[in-house]
């Protein structure tokens, strides 16, 4: 039993990196677009970058649902910030790899000028990225982690900005439309996570009902979030495929086909959450909410694997 856990996990986390690797080549197919080189690799890398900011959100977020509820257990479980910080530094600094060489995957590292990135706004971007990993993770193994929001914030913001470059008409409503987008999925994804290693431990030391409770109160702050999510991702959607152009781009572009994807795998963590909060209501054991629970935060790993793998796609035709 030991060793079962740790082998789903890794199975678990080999599949969902299988998805930025191939499934470029799958969404491409018979659309005539051509993808950047090295395509599967950047988005692996930006799966990396997306999942890593969730981890400390998600636990700072619970952690404070925590505090709050009516007698909490004090304990929590080990936090995972530091390993995600280290992760995210290592994709953060792969990015700004091609990002110095042109939007190109450097072959050696006399192709990479590093000096270049300062000249440009991809290259700043790129820059705050890497140093806002290595800030979070000091906060993560210092005395007050709870600092680390910062610089996971920061990450989110050049995210946003990265996705919206100044010559997209009105690129600051685009922004602020996927600011919203990246954090409210941040904080739902790592805070089921860290939501469910928190019922795990207080399962043990017998604090069931407040297991309960907590999964009670992050259930009703998600489905703000999941509210937030669907409208920006609406409204991102419409701002780049037009509303008479989406059914035709949604199977004919790999970015229209990509989309697709994830709105299925969303409205599937949709009904999990729904079927969760009705065992949460309804069961005589509130805590068998975990197993559909379960089955959401892996479902939402794959929709962060799709999402990485959207980013690196090229953009639709705006026809």
């Amino acid at each position: 039993m030991t060793l079962i856990r740790p082998t789903a996990v890794l199975a678990l986390v080999a599949l969902a990196a299988l998805i930025p690797l191939l499934g470029p080549s799958a969404a491409l197919h018979g659309t005539g677009e051509a993808a950047a080189p090295g395509v599967g690799g950047i988005a692996l890398l930006r799966t990396v970058l997306f999942a890593a900011p969730c981890v400390p959100l998600g636990e700072l977020f619970v952690n404070r649902l925590a505090r709050g509820l009516p007698g909490a257990p004090s304990g929590t479980p080990r936090s995972w910030a530091p390993y995600a910080a280290g992760a995210g530094f290592l994709a953060a600094l792969g990015l700004a790899s091609v990002v110095a060489t042109g939007n190109l995957v450097p072959h050696s590292p006399s192709q990479i000028d590093i000096g270049g990135l300062y000249g440009t706004r991809d290259g700043a971007l790129a820059l705050l990225e890497v140093n806002a990993f290595i800030l979070a993770g000091l906060c993560a193994l210092g005395r007050r982690p709870g600092l680390q929001l910062w610089p996971a914030a920061a990450v989110v913001c050049a995210e946003a900005l990265r996705a919206h470059p100044t010559t997209e008409h009105s690129p600051l409503i685009g922004t602020a439309l996927t600011l919203v987008h990246l954090a409210c999925a941040a904080l739902w994804t790592g805070g089921l996570l860290h939501a469910l290693r928190t019922l795990r431990l207080w399962r043990r030391s017998g604090a069931g009902p407040a297991g309960a409770g907590l999964l009670g109160l992050y259930a009703r702050v998600a489905a703000v979030l999941l509210a937030a999510i669907t409208a920006t991702g609406l409204c991102s959607t419409l701002r780049r495929m037009p509303a008479d152009t989406v059914l035709r781009q949604l199977t004919e572009t790999a970015y229209g086909r990509t989309l697709l994807a994830k709105v299925i795998l969303v409205a599937a963590v949709a009904l999990l959450a729904l079927w969760a909060r009705i065992r949460l209501r309804r069961a005589p054991d509130p805590l068998t909410a975990c197993v559909p629970a379960r089955g959401e935060v892996i479902v939402l790993g794959v929709v962060v694997a799709v999402s990485g793998l959207l980013t690196a796609l090229p953009l639709p035709i705006r026809w």
